[in-house]
């Protein structure tokens, strides 16, 4: 018995020296990235590292070839995820080209780690209205000045400033007839113009028009205080001088929906794409298939999208989960990236064809009416595994012989060495859990222990601890499994548990994760109402089955 409890510790040391290699190894990584990777000759960007290593640091050596390099930064973030502490160190350098092009931030060496290369786009030098050196000015810009009705219109404004601030407030008022939306956050940059350096605050809106005709945008307003740089204001001590700056007002053209466009199909963006992440190219009859799908909207926001969902699909159910977005910002332009999952359920086999869902769209730069839609899928369906009734199985697992013929050979020639496997598991788990009791005899102390008035199931239930954990990262069926496991004996799907279940309000959980997973509900909340629900384990109605005695002793005393 030492021998076997020796080599038990022996194997755990190893897994967990193991585990600090692949830690270790996982530890040493750098991750590089430009907060603006389109920029003008004269203009600087922010190169960006971060690294799992506390103590390392950047080489900034083969940056100087291509770059002027100015304003180092380091911060260090400390974590504490899943009761671990990680440490996450960020490092920063604003990079100024040395000339136009193309050109290649090369891979940097920190620590054990290398950053992947990055590519910058460096343009001609940018010529600005404001050549009498005014300490400060305001700019506009706009992506399109002849937008369609509720397209989205990227809108910039930009604050030039030649002399440091000590304050100062930029205000942008709203414009009558669309929506104005702050997005992402605020950019700072250096620009050189007519000689003279400027630091460069760009902040970014999101201009949706409401109604057609002429749209003004009132120009941005800017009031601060700035420290001037003469020799003479610090021999005299003059303090901080005030600084103001009006922008330009931008004016657009609005055009209204095209003639014979219905408003539910309107959607003015600049492209859409579909396809498939996921996609089986077989499946089972009466076995959910999964399939994935992804749209990429340039020129949109989550909610200006329509509902993308499957065509009813003849000789086959649809379950759809709540669609996923991702919205990022590039130059000021939204870009959504929509993401579904679907489970189709084949009733009977041979091919199942799929029509990927069409979305309607108006294409603002050709303009007219464009439809994009993901390749139609061809599945293979295969014969559903057919199941004996409960009264024709015996205890071994032996099938009813009026049933064997139906199964194909090869099921035939595997069901004995399946059946030996099983018998082989069983064998093995009840040698583990006596070996398990009768270490737990000898070492532990000898309190009579009551018996629980319900049993724990023969298969495996969650602790409330593994339950919250599979609420909160789990997939939803590895959550349903875990649900079914808290009742004795477990429920065969998620009606007979609700029909066991006492509590109204643990019922009343089950019902609304349903309906998330498959009518399109909030799956987070349902997750979190769950985790509530069944905080203490479930509850069942007294007339649950009561213990038979068959079961083996617990391992371990209840508390």
């Amino acid at each position: 018995m030492m021998r076997v409890r020796s080599t038990v510790v022996t194997g755990c040391w190893l897994a967990v020296l193991l585990g600090t290699l692949v830690v270790g190894e996982a530890r040493a990584q750098a991750q590089a990235w430009l907060d603006r990777d389109r920029i003008a000759f004269g203009e600087s960007t922010t190169l960006n590292i971060e690294s799992d290593e506390a103590t390392a640091a950047p080489d900034w050596a083969p940056l100087e070839r291509d770059f002027s390099l100015s304003g180092h930064t380091s911060r260090r973030q400390v974590e504490i995820r899943n009761g671990r502490q990680t440490t996450r160190t960020l490092h920063g350098v604003a990079l100024r080209p040395r000339r136009e092009g193309l050109l290649v931030v090369p891979g940097l060496q920190v620590g054990r780690a290398t950053t992947a290369p990055l590519q910058l786009s460096v343009g001609p030098a940018v010529v600005s209205a404001a050549r009498d050196g005014a300490p400060a000015f305001v700019e506009a810009e706009v992506d399109t000045q002849s937008p369609y009705v509720q397209q989205a219109v990227a809108y910039t404004v930009r604050l030039y400033y030649a002399v440091p601030l000590v304050s100062g407030q930029l205000e942008q008022p709203p414009p009558d007839g669309a929506s104005l939306q702050r997005v992402g956050n605020d950019t700072q940059f250096t620009r050189d113009i007519d000689g003279r350096r400027y630091t460069v605050v760009e902040r970014r809106f999101l201009l949706v028009p409401e109604r057609s005709g002429t749209l003004t945008v009132p120009g941005a307003r800017f009031e601060g205080r700035g420290v001037a740089g003469g020799m003479f204001d610090g021999l005299f001590n003059r303090g901080p001088r005030e600084l103001s700056a009006n922008g330009p007002p931008s004016v657009l053209s609005v055009r209204a929906l095209p003639a014979g466009i219905a408003g539910r199909d309107w959607l003015p963006v600049r492209g859409v794409q579909a396809r498939w992440l996921e996609a089986a190219p077989r499946a089972r009859a009466g076995e959910a298939a999964t399939l994935v799908l992804e749209v990429l909207f340039d020129g949109a926001v989550g909610t200006q999208l329509p509902d993308v969902a499957l065509p009813t699909i003849d000789g086959a159910q649809v379950f759809a989960e709540a669609p996923q977005y991702d919205e990022t910002y590039e130059d000021g332009r939204p870009q959504v990236r929509l993401t579904r999952r679907f489970s189709v359920v084949p009733q009977a086999a041979g091919r199942l064809r799929i029509t990927g869902p069409e979305i309607a769209w108006w294409d603002v730069g050709a303009g007219q009416a464009r439809t994009a839609a993901a390749p139609a899928l061809t599945l293979d369906v295969e014969p559903g595994a057919l199941r004996a009734p409960p009264d024709r199985v015996g205890i071994a697992g032996t099938v009813d012989p009026e049933r064997a013929h139906a199964a194909g050979p090869g099921d035939a020639a595997m069901a004995p060495v399946w059946r030996w496997l099983a018998l082989l598991f069983a064998l093995l788990w009840l040698a583990t859990a006596s070996l398990a009791w009768r270490l737990y005899r000898r070492t532990a102390p000898a309190p009579a222990v009551a018996r629980p008035e319900v049993p724990a199931a023969t298969g495996t239930r969650p602790s409330p601890r593994q339950l919250r954990l599979l609420l909160q990262t789990g997939e939803p069926a590895e959550i349903e499994r875990a649900l079914r496991a808290l009742v004795v004996p477990p429920a065969p799907d998620l009606d007979a548990l609700h029909a066991r279940l006492d509590a109204p309000e643990q019922r009343d959980a089950l019902v609304e994760w349903r309906h998330a997973r498959w009518g399109g509900g909030d799956l987070g909340a349902a997750r979190r109402r769950l985790a509530t629900a069944f905080r203490d384990g479930a509850r069942v109605r007294p007339s649950a089955p009561a213990d038979d005695g068959a079961a083996l002793p617990p391992l371990y005393p209840r508390r």
